[in-house]
């Protein structure tokens, strides 16, 4: 019998050989992005991925490995190779040569993420940020001390500050064009405006993601329309080559809809986890009552609760159409609680039915199976 540490010296022989075919796999997905890119095609295909899984759940039942270990692992190879053909995408697409852009707010997370995003696509990028200096970017500590002249500038300031520096952007009249990517857009209509008055190319954008996503399909981008179709353009070519979903709408259309998307979604997790942290019930005890739904809860709420509470608070407070979600979050929760209370039991079902039913029209919406 081989002892315990022979046992461990092959397993680790193993994950070393499972790497290097990792390795393999992604040069395989590189040369396969660039025969999709010379063809004209996508670089996602649904149903060879559908091929793909349903064949690995096939491999692993024979061989006595779980089916579904298979598919995950599938599936996180088939992100990493959509990953890679997705930036390669970018970088061959790319309309930044011979162009520059200046990023104001870019040593921030998402301000980081578009100096990356632009320079990945050619662009000579400058950061204006008055917190320091972001490591392989031309620097400028303050934005006003810029010439302004760029093909691009993009304000990824936080909300509270984002009008004043448009509305500075609309005195300079730069020549370039000019989009924010807050998450709210009307604390910014008044910059916006005064830039549109002044003749200079603007839009505004609104990036639904987090500033560690490296995959955007499934993702998606907001562009908000504000009369000028030749910036509206632009800003949406720069995302043309990802796999985003490209969204056109209103400012105030924008702001309603991220009430419920985004503030009514943190506002319930903030509550969960405010909640448990006056509960009196100890962490470690909670732990050992867990459950999938409670678990899958926390989850969510454990990001929420690890984001910047500046930001969480912009969100929620500078949203004019913010209290309408928060009064519907507070009516929902007085209806549950008083279904209970009440022992109600007609409401309490009356409640769980009409969810369901306005998560399955959602779910066919979307094309997706209901669970």
């Amino acid at each position: 019998m081989q002892s315990l540490e022979e046992l461990r010296a092959r397993l680790d022989l193993i994950d070393r050989e499972l790497l290097q075919l990792v390795a393999e796999r992604q040069t395989l997905g590189k040369q396969i992005a660039e025969v999709k890119r010379s063809a004209g095609q996508p670089t996602r295909d649904f149903r060879r991925e559908r091929e793909v899984l349903l064949q690995a759940r096939r491999d692993a039942e024979s061989l006595g490995v779980s089916p579904a270990l298979a598919e995950s692992l599938l599936q996180s190879l088939i992100r990493g190779s959509l990953t890679t053909q997705e930036q390669a995408r970018v970088a061959s697409q790319g309309r930044g040569s011979g162009r520059s852009a200046l990023v104001i707010g870019g040593r921030g997370k998402m301000g980081r993420w578009m100096a990356d995003f632009l320079a990945a696509q050619g662009f000579a990028v400058t950061v204006a940020d008055p917190s320091g200096e972001v490591a392989g970017y031309d620097f400028v500590a303050d934005w006003r001390s810029s010439d302004l002249h760029h093909d691009i500038i993009v304000v990824a300031t936080p909300i509270r500050i984002a009008n004043e520096v448009l509305a500075e952007l609309a005195g300079r009249r730069p020549r370039g064009i000019v989009f924010d990517i807050g998450s709210l857009k009307t604390p910014l209509r008044s910059g916006l405006d005064q830039l549109r008055a002044a003749g200079c190319h603007v839009t505004s954008v609104h990036p639904m993601f987090g500033p560690d996503t490296e995959l955007l399909s499934g993702r998606h981008v907001i562009f908000i329309d504000l009369g000028d179709a030749a910036a509206l353009a632009e800003a949406r070519a720069l995302f043309g080559s990802t796999m985003a979903d490209l969204v056109v709408m209103g400012l105030d259309e924008h702001d309603r809809l991220i009430a419920f998307v985004l503030g009514l979604s943190h506002a319930l997790n903030i509550a969960f986890f405010t909640a448990l942290a006056e509960s009196g019930e100890a962490a470690p005890r909670l732990a050992r009552m867990s459950s999938t739904t409670f678990d899958a809860q926390l989850d969510v709420a454990t990001r929420v609760a690890a984001e910047n509470p500046d930001l969480y608070y912009e969100i929620q407070s500078l949203n004019a159409y913010g209290e309408e979600s928060l009064s519907a979050l507070r009516a929902a929760v007085e209806r549950l609680y008083r279904s209970v209370h009440d022992h109600d039991p007609d409401a309490f079902v009356d409640m769980m039915r009409r969810g369901h039913e306005y998560l399955r029209v959602r779910q066919a919406a979307l094309g997706q199976a209901p669970g």
